[in-house]
């Protein structure tokens, strides 16, 4: 019992915090929306594909972006859908005509394909862009005697 209140707890509170987000997303992007000052996050691809690749192989990958908007973004949180995909990003303000990079790291010790989102949180006129990856990892081939 104790074990199903405490998954039962954990869901309720990932639950208030996706529709706490999701408030707090369509309200903040409406007033930035209607700013013609605001920066804008021009990636130069929105999705990664991988293709096949080995298992264990580098999952790092890169989407690069420039602020073509009139004023300095700050990316304020970068989310993935799953534990396996670990983002890393620059904290500093991207300036107007600036560029700057998210990478991300898929865990391609997991065997099979996948399909992944990555959330970008910031202060831009898109104050939610969603970024995907994809791909397939292969097991090792048997050794041959």
């Amino acid at each position: 019992m104790n074990f199903s209140m405490n998954t039962l707890q954990t869901a309720k509170s990932k639950f208030l915090l996706v529709i706490c987000l999701f408030i707090y997303a369509t309200t903040f992007s409406q007033e930035v929306a209607s700013n013609p000052k605001a920066g804008v996050l021009s990636f130069k691809t929105d999705e990664i594909d991988y293709g096949t690749i080995q298992q264990n192989a580098d999952g790092e990958r890169t989407f690069t972006f420039t602020n073509t908007g009139k004023s300095p973004i700050v990316i304020s949180a970068v989310n993935t859908s799953c534990g396996c995909t670990v983002p890393s990003y620059s904290k500093t303000p991207i300036l107007p005509g600036e560029s700057s990079d998210i990478k991300v790291k898929y865990a391609t010790n997991r065997i099979g394909a996948f399909k992944k989102t990555i959330t970008v949180i910031s202060n831009a006129s898109e104050a939610s862009k969603v970024l995907r990856i994809k791909g397939e990892v292969l097991a090792p081939e048997p050794a041959s005697n």
